[in-house]
């Protein structure tokens, strides 16, 4: 079947549409790069002609409280209306795990913001929310880096590689709607300041990591549960400590 990938030149959506094509199925990257522009609708017509799924991995290019908020509410509005006019019959979302739990953060509130459109369209969804992936602990790192040291705070992790990302999610899609969430998260769970603590030290990363509970994620205060799953999850095959991409020291 047609499985159209907003978002699938990227990180997550390239890896989707390498998995969905080595299914048989003919998944096609939408965006910006290939004409396709959920902002102004530019090529969403053309590009949901005859589509039975339509995946959206797509993400801010600005994480600034109003301009996320903007992006997701209109490119998920647009993106909505024209699945509707084609006849999309599964619309797939990926959000975060514990998105509806620290508000503080305005990135969380789009996401939420994101997920009630799509709750409130007539086209059967499925929501997938995942943990952090492991490809973003460098960049998760330099946002925490005061005065040169990695302040972290001693919650739980979870985090999982976009390869286990990419493969729930294509499970997702090509069953039948959910019309509701489902979570996704790594094997291990880890304390927070501890996986950056060892993370770091195998890519001779040479930032203190210090445990500090008044530390925030990206502007958000945490609690101890705040980025793990609370219940049932689907966890990934991929451990942190064989993941090829550990290695990777700073430039």
């Amino acid at each position: 079947m047609k499985i159209v990938v907003i978002g699938g030149t990227g990180l997550i959506g390239s890896k989707l549409i390498a998995n969905l094509t080595a299914q048989g199925h003919e998944a096609v990257p939408a965006a910006p790069n290939t004409g396709v522009n959920t902002l102004t609708g530019e090529g969403l017509a053309e590009v949901l002609t005859g589509a039975s799924v339509v995946i959206d991995v797509s993400n801010s290019p600005s994480f600034e409280d109003e301009a996320v908020l903007n992006f997701f509410e209109t490119s998920t509005g647009n993106l909505l209306a024209a699945e509707e006019k084609a006849g999309v019959g599964h619309h797939v979302a990926l959000s975060i795990v514990g998105a509806e739990r620290p508000p503080e953060r305005g990135y969380f509130r789009a996401k939420i913001a994101q997920e009630s459109l799509i709750e409130k369209s007539p086209i059967p969804y499925s929501i997938v929310h995942a943990t952090q992936f492991f490809e973003f602990t460098r960049a998760i790192a330099d946002e925490a880096t005061t005065d040169g040291k990695v302040r972290m705070a001693p919650v739980l992790y979870q985090p999982m590689a976009a390869d286990d990302v990419a493969e729930q999610v294509a499970k997702v899609a090509t069953a039948s709607p959910l019309n509701g969430r489902t979570e996704i998260a790594g094997p291990d769970r880890y304390r927070m300041d501890e996986f950056f603590r060892e993370a770091l030290a195998i890519r001779n990363d040479p930032r203190e990591v210090v445990a500090d509970p008044d530390a925030h994620y990206f502007g958000a205060p945490l609690k101890q549960n705040s980025l793990v799953p609370l219940g049932d999850a689907t966890l990934g095959k991929v451990h942190y400590n064989t993941w090829p991409g550990r290695l990777q020291t700073p430039k």
